[in-house]
């Protein structure tokens, strides 16, 4: 080759570092992880199998294949697993053995990030929330009684997996494992506690004897063997890289979008940004990178974190229903291609760095034996620029990585997209208009003689419902000696929404978002003489999935009083309550057809000024195979069951900066349902009217209107 004129950076090679008895399996060095004796560029994508069916397993797995992907990323949801303790749960969409299996059988490997604390916006983060009633125990510390948990867990996957010979090191696809994640975020708040218990995962994991490496993602102090790795949009520039000279540059989470929050819009991240961070990891030596979400799914249950959407990722390369998003999984495909067609080089060939202008950079891997590949950066946001390489002229388009397979002709340039976009088609096909097809429930609203619970203060409220439910009732009965006519209820709480009851009539709510910690009600009520009844609904919209000290985190009722004037206030914080975890209909499982049929139903009446009302109905499936959604754009706030299974809590009336609903349509997967005969139930706590429901299939289809390059038109993305 020509003589270079640029200052160089020559990166070295580490020593192999081989995992004990790993040797057949997967070894890792300084430039790759080395699976069964190969070293790999990786391309991996996030699936979290209960937050899509078994049914549709197989269709996701072959569309990431085909997507170019080497590998599926899950987490491990110990919440689902063990929903007491000792007492396992792998069935149905759970069953997390037949998922790695389905991958297995369509030649791909996988990342298993066991965690068990797992965050994922997943309800209380993955952990299950009987942890909170272990004594003394500290969550994610130096704490006997939580290392106690996590190892029985832990230790409960790995035989699992060994079990069915399903790691690397016996054959199977597993090639890594994570411990942890992200603990680095709150590190600082256990002091030396922090990295003990660092260091003790560290070696209890490793203990295991998985035969693969482990992982700890976002943790620059991970103990040898364990790999540090990155986590975010833009590793290529933020990561510090390994914590030694013997560990690959991994990228566990490169966010193809962001999670959504009721009240909160849509995060659209460009194709065009996703692989131009993707090729400058690679070009700095990475040779793993995760797509986190390659496809979200559905937080179906109620298994989303507190405020988080139904749907999840939507805007992954994946859409929720497991369709195609282009041009982002189209242009991310070729670009797989384009980093494959030359790895060889890239793993073994020396790496050099050059500049190219004032912010305009190479950098070119070269063998011995003559293979040489460059990547051509342009860091300009806003101008396309004209760089020398080889004494040959290179057009790089704004913010742009050229990849030069032979260092000589530019087979793919992260900005220049050939992939045509598509949109999402909702096709109706059955609307629930007519009232003579709906019945309706009005669950009770509960005063103080009915409760069983009592207590002198005001109960936290997830300590009291265990997670069983989102709701709980604080009932007190009062008796009236105010010397006003219009007092007002005064209400803070902690928790993310709450109505009030007077004498069973509804009299306001409220509720705050997903960034603020608290909110009040300041309503005006009328009493009668004598003895009243309020009842106070307090509404978790999920539990916390982060932050440090998660077992201390209060939600629920703060303050109680009732107010007459400044002088006149009388505070009922410390009165005798009674409680009640969740309304009569979920305590009768009023959403399941042999159950259904025992309530005593009504014909609908008026859905005006209607509050916490079920509504039933039947209907048939859609004929075909396209995704089945229902749009709850009629409806206020709840949640919904199709044939006793719950397809995720709704929040319609909470509405997102330009006015409009986070989310409308709601995923009914096709293995729930049957040929016809399907119960629909749903609880309403106001708003809602069930005769603008419908039924609709998605689709997607090809738009021609953004099918030129930015070869030829400028991209605004």
């Amino acid at each position: 080759m020509a003589n270079w004129s640029w200052v160089l950076v020559w990166v070295t090679v580490a020593v192999s570092f081989t995992i004990k008895a790993a040797d057949a399996g997967v070894a890792y060095d300084g430039r790759s992880l080395i699976v069964h004796g190969q070293r790999k560029i990786l391309f991996s994508g996030s699936i979290h199998y209960p937050r899509s069916t078994p049914e549709m397993w197989p269709s996701l797995i072959a569309k990431a294949k085909e997507g170019g992907l080497d590998v599926i990323q899950t987490y491990v949801f110990w919440n689902l697993h063990e929903p007491q303790p000792g007492k396992y749960d792998f069935g149905g969409r759970y069953d997390l053995v037949a998922f790695i299996k389905q991958i297995q059988a369509q030649d791909l490997y996988v990342t298993l990030r066991i965690g068990p604390f797992i965050e994922a916006e997943w309800t209380y983060g993955g952990l299950p929330f009987w942890l909170h009633d272990v004594p003394g125990i500290v969550y994610r510390t130096d704490n006997e009684p939580f290392k106690f948990y996590m190892q029985n867990f832990t230790t409960k996957i790995v035989n699992m997996m060994k079990s069915e010979s399903l790691y690397a090191s016996q054959g199977g696809p597993i090639i890594l494992s994570q411990i942890e994640n992200e603990y680095q975020n709150i590190q600082k708040a256990f002091g030396g506690a922090a990295t003990r218990y660092i260091h003790w995962a560290a070696k209890m994991a490793v203990g295991l004897n998985t035969g693969v490496p482990w992982v700890m993602c976002k943790q620059t102090d991970a103990p040898d063997p364990v790999i540090n790795t990155c986590n975010g949009m833009r590793c290529g520039e933020t990561f510090t890289g390994p914590n030694s000279p013997n560990k690959p540059s991994l990228w566990t989470e490169n966010w193809t979008s962001f999670y959504q929050v009721y009240g909160g819009l849509p995060y659209i991240r460009s194709a065009e940004d996703i692989a131009f961070h993707v090729a400058l990891f690679i070009a700095r030596n990475g040779s793993y990178v995760n797509y986190y979400m390659y496809h979200g799914g559905t937080n179906l249950e109620r298994t989303g974190a507190a405020y988080v959407i139904t749907g999840y990722y939507d805007q992954a390369p994946l859409d929720e229903y497991g369709l195609l998003r282009q041009p982002k999984w189209g242009h991310l495909k070729e670009l797989h291609a384009a980093i494959k067609s030359c790895s060889t080089t890239i793993l073994q060939g020396a790496q050099k760095n050059f500049s190219l202008g004032q912010l305009q950079e190479g950098y070119v891997f070269e063998e011995d034996k003559g293979g040489c590949v460059a990547f051509l950066i342009n860091n300009d946001r806003t101008n396309n620029v004209s760089v020398q390489f080889q004494n040959t002229t290179y057009q790089l388009p704004s913010k742009s990585i050229s990849i030069l397979p032979d260092c000589q002709n530019v087979t793919y340039n992260t900005a220049i997209v050939h992939t045509p976009s598509n949109r999402r088609i909702i096709t109706p096909r059955h609307k629930f208009s007519s009232a003579n097809n709906w019945q309706q429930f009005e669950d009770v609203i509960p005063s103080f003689d009915d409760t069983s619970l009592r207590s002198d203060s005001l109960l936290e409220h997830m300590n009291t419902t265990k997670d069983k439910s989102d709701y709980l009732w604080y009932t007190l009965r009062y008796e009236n000696n105010l010397s006003c006519s219009q007092p007002t209820l005064d209400v803070e709480s902690a928790a993310h929404l709450a109505h009030a009851f007077v004498n069973g009539e509804y009299v306001g709510g409220a509720h705050r978002n997903h960034d603020v910690k608290s909110f009040t009600l300041e309503l005006p009520i009328s009493l009668g003489e004598g003895t009243n009844n309020i009842s106070l609904l307090s509404v978790m919209v999920g539990l916390p999935d982060s932050g440090a000290f998660l077992e201390r985190r209060f939600a629920g009722l703060t303050k109680v009083q009732i107010q007459c004037s400044e002088q006149e206030t009388y505070n009922l914080a410390n009165s005798t309550w009674g409680y009640q975890v969740a309304l009569v209909g979920e305590q009768l499982e009023i959403y399941k057809e042999q159950t259904s049929s025992d309530i005593e139903w009504s014909p609908l009446g008026n859905t005006t000024n209607q509050t916490l009302t079920w509504y039933k109905t039947v209907f048939d499936e859609p004929e075909g195979d396209d995704p089945v959604a229902l749009n709850l754009s009629s409806m206020g706030k709840g949640e919904a069951w199709v044939n006793g299974r719950s397809i995720g809590r709704y929040w319609i009336l909470f509405h997102d900066s330009k006015g409009r609903p986070s989310q409308s349509q709601y995923h009914v997967p096709r293995s729930f349902l049957k040929a016809s005969g399907n119960l629909l139930v749903l609880v309403d706590e106001g708003g809602g009217n069930p005769l603008g429901i419908s039924l609709n299939t998605v689709s997607v289809s090809v738009s021609r209107e953004n099918m030129f390059s930015k070869s030829s038109f400028p991209s605004t993305a």
